[in-house]
């Protein structure tokens, strides 16, 4: 059997349309993007993590990409187009009737890429406004505000030196509602290894529990020796709870680390890191723009 790597973007794409369908259905029908995708990559299906770790320079913007994303975002816009899936809010999907029913086979994937041939015709027709999906998918493509500025914000965050991520580490979880200790963590000597410590109290029955905070700025992902490590330290001042952050992500053996023992860690990588900015506004401003409807497009004389 080929290797998922080593095949080419239409068979990938396959594949991807069969696991998007399984993963909706096992996260209860509707899901982010990044929690799909993240599901996808968890799991024993044959996809490497050095597919979705991959990273390119775009020869057109000079940006960084994952090709992963590409290869994922076509597979959920077939399914889209067909009817399988809908996109009710910006990030997140969710299973339409259809594609709770469908029996998922191996061949699933290559028949929905020829149903929906005719499909991406008209998406190439940019003047086509009979299927709202199809318009949907055009703009997606020719303007991703929300990618551009996900994108800005993981380039200014990898650019900081580290000390200052680890202030902006301490910022986030205390906008989470951890009341940060000014002593422990903050200094980088005697700090046990940590990049920050807190408490955060429970608002049902007052109890306080000890956070422990880990920050990382780091292109590589991080791997289940740094998630023992970060478990020693938090050994070291009693802590209930961790926090581990960090601008990369978070390999296969990190996640299972994470949750061993009694005490499992939160991992936050820069996906999620993005979801929390744009969430508590921390150090961001939202612009709020409008997009002009069917009523003021120009008429056929």
């Amino acid at each position: 059997m080929t290797e998922f790597d080593k095949m080419s973007r239409s068979e990938q794409e396959r594949i991807m349309i069969v696991e998007i369908i399984q993963h909706l259905k096992e996260l209860g029908g509707y899901a982010t993007k990044n929690e799909l995708m993240n599901s996808i990559r968890l799991a024993n299906n044959g996809i490497s993590e050095a597919f979705f770790d991959e990273v390119k320079i775009s020869g057109r913007s000079g940006n960084e990409y994952h090709p992963s994303h590409y290869v994922f975002n076509f597979a959920i816009k077939n399914l889209i187009l067909l009817g399988y899936v809908n996109k009710p809010r910006l990030a997140n999907f969710e299973l339409t009737d259809l594609g709770r029913k469908v029996n998922l086979s191996a061949d699933f994937g290559k028949q929905v890429q020829f149903e929906a041939r005719p499909l991406w015709k008209s998406v190439k027709n940019a003047n086509n406004k009979s299927n709202g999906a199809v318009q949907e998918v055009i703009s997606e493509m020719k303007d991703d505000k929300e990618a551009d500025w996900r994108i800005q914000l993981s380039n200014a965050l990898k650019a900081m030196s580290p000390e200052k991520f680890e202030e902006f580490s301490r910022a986030l979880v205390k906008e989470m509602g951890v009341k940060i200790d000014n002593k422990i963590g903050v200094s980088y000597t005697n700090d046990g290894g940590l990049d920050g410590f807190g408490y955060i109290t429970s608002k049902d029955d007052f109890r306080t529990n000890r956070v422990a905070i880990q920050a990382k700025r780091w292109e590589r992902n991080i791997q289940a020796p740094e998630i023992d490590k970060f478990r020693g330290a938090m050994d070291k001042h009693n802590a209930e709870y961790g926090i581990f952050i960090t601008t990369s992500d978070f390999s296969k053996g990190a996640v299972e680390a994470s949750r061993l023992g009694t005490r499992v860690i939160t991992l936050i990588n820069g996906d999620d890191i993005c979801d929390l900015v744009a969430r508590y506004k921390l150090h961001v401003r939202e612009v709020v723009t409008y997009e002009l409807g069917d009523f003021y497009q120009s008429e056929n004389k």
